[in-house]
């Protein structure tokens, strides 16, 4: 048994009790919910591991509820949406989003996704050290990252990508090495979700994002942190 609680936020409702039926039987305990306000009450009361969340929902969409779970919890989130336009995966990934499925999707893919994002979310784990450069600060160990001294609020992954980086300060990272570290092995040759957050973080650390000082791209290979 994995111990593991998972929520799903769907008004879908065959497909949600069918993903709930095979998500029980790999060894999760499984909450369903109809629409977005159900979806914040259950995840106020049972405080789940992961949540599996539908963009389109009549009332309040799965935008919104994303929003809200974030200013709250701190649970990873992944998105299910019937649309595979770019504009949509970085919305979702500004909002802090830690995956991404377009429907239709297998069973199995999901369930091997949910596996990979409470992996990353169990071994976050601080290396007790700092990494400064100029304006920028990462102290590993509280977690916090702080530009010109002022903090500034990061989703886990985009935590999780700039800790890599830091730990690696002035070398290339490759693109690859980065998806297999931070995401896992199961994100192999999805180069598009480095991008996405790599674009999201230059957002909140760089000046001008366009002429970035602090994470470089080398094109073709991979990004570093200066």
């Amino acid at each position: 048994m994995n111990n593991r609680n998972l929520l799903i936020i769907d008004d879908d409702a065959v497909l949600a009790e069918l993903l709930a039926e095979h998500l029980e039987m790999a060894g999760y305990a499984v909450a369903l919910a109809a629409n977005g306000r159900e979806g914040l009450r259950l995840a106020n009361e049972i405080e789940p591991d992961l949540v599996v969340l539908d963009v389109m929902m009549p009332g309040m969409d799965g935008w919104e509820v994303c929003q809200r779970l974030r200013q709250g919890k701190s649970a990873p989130i992944i998105m299910l949406t019937a649309k595979g336009q770019e504009v949509d995966k970085l919305r979702g990934f500004h909002l802090g989003v830690d995956d991404y499925v377009t429907k239709p999707f297998s069973f199995a893919e999901l369930t091997a996704r949910i596996g990979a994002v409470l992996a990353r979310a169990r071994h976050d784990g601080p290396p007790g050290r700092q990494f400064i450069s100029d304006d920028l600060a990462v102290d590993f160990e509280q977690r916090r990252v702080t530009l010109n001294g002022q903090p500034v609020e990061l989703t886990p992954t985009e935590r999780r990508l700039l800790a890599f980086l830091a730990r690696r300060p002035h070398r290339t990272v490759p693109t690859e090495q980065l998806l297999a570290e931070v995401w896992g092995p199961e994100y192999a040759g999805e180069v598009k979700h480095v991008k996405h957050y790599i674009w999201s973080l230059r957002q909140k650390l760089e000046a001008d994002p366009g002429d970035p000082k602090h994470i470089l791209t080398e094109r073709g290979f991979g990004y570093r942190l200066e």
